[in-house]
């Protein structure tokens, strides 16, 4: 007789979920996803849609730190701290600051950089075997100036992605207009990244992984986790009023991933970044590529649905409500940038979601350090979408003893020196 299927429960269905059980699958293991929504309506749902594999610097670093106050007194900046809030968040903020130390941004940037070159190759390699290549565009992405005064600053952020082997090139605004149509008349220059990919449409690349793990004879249940609890030989799933064993579990639950870890002995400072978006419908504007902004700190990408304009970087926890200002701000932005935004018939709709943060702003992939069919796949921040499916192929390498393709000691869940904590 055969031996039975290993099994394993992968916690959490977005983007990051959804690749690694269907990854797991095609390790030959029989899974059970778990999530309180459904597939792809959390984080993964509101993205822009664009694999942003050029950001390669860690969110905290001097540069950062130096610009934060003028960002948080603009009433239309990039960054919000809630003061409802502030209190709950100050800690996080002091590991933020400390994550600026050159030699910590030097490992961030490394941890970065190796995720997103392998990004691309991971997402065809998962599209191709659902048979939904044609989810993956490349694109191009443009990263627009408005003001004539800050061209030497497009110059020397060229020069600086090139020496990390990130192509780009700059543009006037004529080569800009005659890209993108719709932004004739605004800005002034821009800097080109012609092999810069993005998805069609980002829930619905979410329903179709979701189809092909069911497909494969994968199980979906949809309720909250409560906690997890393993020994040498499974790990129980408590949801409310049962509890589901398996083999193995991966915790892919992303903003909620810190409360399941502490259920394990484990602490992280993993902090629930807030993000907005407008989907607009209604107009014509002739994008084909992602833009974004480097004076607005904004992104407006074409998808299949109409435009979406996403932004923001509000640390305001899990239960405060969507502040209605911030999506007047991304109005402001997109009408300011592409004029035929501001038509009246425009039809909107709102969203907000939260961002799995950690201060060094590189994930944890790993196994727990006390509990090894116990695994990790979270904290992505803004690239979650990009880094999905490397993710996914790194943390079932851990879970099956192979070598995995990256150096994974950067995502360390031990890398925080408090994270540890004995487990009872």
């Amino acid at each position: 007789m055969p031996a039975p299927a290993k099994t394993v429960a992968v916690i959490g269905a977005g983007v990051v979920g959804l690749c690694t059980a269907l990854q797991a699958q095609r390790k030959g293991y029989r899974v059970t996803l778990i999530d309180r929504e459904a597939p792809g309506r959390g984080a993964s749902f509101g993205n822009a849609g664009y694999l942003a594999t050029e950001l390669i610097d860690p969110l905290s670093s001097a540069k950062t730190l130096r610009g934060a106050l003028a960002m948080l007194l603009d009433p239309h900046g990039p960054l919000a701290l809630p003061l409802g809030y502030l209190h709950r968040s100050l800690p996080w903020l002091a590991r933020f600051v400390a994550a600026a130390r050159p030699a910590q941004v030097a490992r961030s940037r490394e941890g970065l950089r190796q995720l997103n070159r392998a990004a691309i190759g991971a997402w065809q390699r998962c599209l191709n075997d659902i048979g939904a290549s044609e989810q993956l565009c490349q694109s191009g992405y443009l990263l627009v100036w408005e003001s004539p005064e800050r061209l030497a600053e497009a110059r020397a952020h060229g020069r600086y992605l090139r020496q990390w082997n990130v192509p780009c090139e700059l543009l006037d605004a004529a080569r800009v207009a005659q890209l993108e149509p719709a932004l004739a008349g605004t800005v002034s220059h821009a800097l080109y990244f012609p092999e810069a990919c993005r998805v069609r449409e980002p829930y619905q690349l979410c329903r179709l992984l979701f189809a092909a793990f069911e497909a494969r004879g994968g199980r979906f249940v949809q309720q909250a986790v409560e906690s997890l609890a393993a020994d040498t030989r499974q790990v129980e799933v408590s949801l409310v009023g049962r509890t589901l064993s398996a083999d193995k579990a991966v915790i892919c639950a992303g903003a909620w991933s810190k409360r399941l870890l502490r259920s394990t002995g484990i602490e992280v400072p993993l902090e629930a970044e807030r993000g907005y978006h407008l989907s607009l419908q209604g107009v014509a504007t002739g994008l084909t590529r992602p833009i974004g902004s480097a004076e607005r700190r904004f992104v407006i990408s074409p998808l299949d649905s109409g435009l979406r304009a996403v932004g923001f970087t509000e640390f305001g926890g899990l239960t405060l409500k969507p502040i209605r200002r911030r999506f007047k701000t991304l109005r402001r932005h997109s009408q300011a940038l592409i004029s035929a935004l501001a038509e009246p018939s425009l039809q909107t709709s709102e969203w907000m979601g939260h961002r799995p943060t950690l201060p060094d702003s590189l994930p944890v992939i790993d196994r727990h350090p006390q509990l090894p069919r116990l695994l990790f796949a979270f904290g992505n921040q803004h690239l979650g979408l990009t880094q999905a499916a490397i993710s996914a192929e790194l943390v079932v390498d851990l879970m099956n003893d192979e070598a995995p393709a990256l150096d994974p000691r950067p995502y360390r869940v031990e890398r925080f020196r408090d994270a540890h904590r004995p487990h009872g």
